[in-house]
């Protein structure tokens, strides 16, 4: 089965960068699709950004784009998620996702990680 172990998270001033960071195990890592997904305090979880098997296709939630950015590297059976201009409003849990198909992006669906605190201070 799929495990999925998140680091990176932390306590950030408003305006600064964070990179988070996810470790796949248990199966081949270059046949699924990788995302980012969130959870503030007593709100759903909700997409955040996704890339495809290959690295070649990308898709962000509009709150991000231009400030995020998802990375893969196949090599490291890891998939990064770049923060810059960081906003107390992107405070939250932040959650690792694999699955098969690319196409089912953003749906919430697939293997989890347990998740890492963003903490953006004003």
């Amino acid at each position: 089965q799929v495990q999925l172990v998140e680091s990176g998270g932390g306590l950030v001033q408003a305006g600064g960068s964070l990179r988070l960071s996810c470790a796949f195990s248990g199966r081949t890592f270059s046949r699924y699709a990788m995302g980012w997904f969130r959870q503030a305090p007593g709100k759903e979880r909700e997409f955040v950004a996704a890339i495809s098997w290959s690295g070649g296709r990308t898709n962000y939630a509009d709150s991000v784009k231009g400030r995020f950015t998802i990375s893969r590297d196949n090599a490291k059976n890891t998939v990064y998620l770049q923060m810059n201009s960081l906003k107390p409003e992107d405070t939250a849990v932040y959650y690792c996702n694999a699955r098969n198909d690319y196409q089912l992006y953003p749906l919430p669906l697939g293997s989890w990680g347990q998740g890492t605190q963003v903490t953006v201070s004003s």
